[in-house]
């Protein structure tokens, strides 16, 4: 009897890396011209990211400096949850959040991708957060990982524990 082969599906964020990539963020801020004398900042807030400038396109360059320090970490942007900038008193603020965990929606969504138009054989299963896929040939499992990065889903997947 062959055994049978596995992997799980999650959407987890390394905390530190973006911890790292707001701190670069912050300092690139704090060095660059265009954000001389504009109240230009980038700060944790408890959970969420909040961004600060005098205007609304400083507040957007800002959150163009965090992203692209991001994608240099490797941290999907689909992980980032932003909001519109909004004015307070003289300066505009917009707050991000960092999306985790697979909802039951978007596990739902995976599976029904993997029943449809993976191979045949391939049974998936949700525990909390995550997915477990399983199969009893490894290139089944191979051509799922290979048809979920394809898919145009908007939450960021991570495929771990994969034996």
């Amino acid at each position: 009897m062959a055994s049978e082969s596995s992997f799980d599906v999650v959407s987890k964020v390394d905390r530190q890396e973006v911890d790292n990539a707001l701190n670069q963020a912050a300092k690139e801020i704090a060095q660059r011209y265009d954000f001389k004398n504009v109240g230009a900042s980038i700060a944790w807030s408890g959970d969420a990211i909040v961004m600060t400038a005098n205007s609304e396109e400083r507040v957007k360059a800002v959150l163009d400096v965090f992203e692209t320090k991001l994608i240099k970490r490797g941290i999907s942007l689909k992980a980032l949850d932003t909001g519109e900038p909004k004015a307070s008193g003289k300066e505009y603020r917009l707050a991000a959040t960092l999306k985790e965990g697979l909802g039951s929606e978007d596990a739902k969504k995976i599976s029904k991708i993997i029943r449809d138009e993976g191979p045949k054989g391939v049974k998936s299963q949700i525990t909390g957060d995550e997915l477990r896929v399983s199969a009893k040939s490894r290139d089944d499992l191979q051509a799922v990982i290979a048809l979920l990065k394809g898919s145009d889903l908007d939450v960021a997947l991570q495929f771990v524990n994969y034996r």
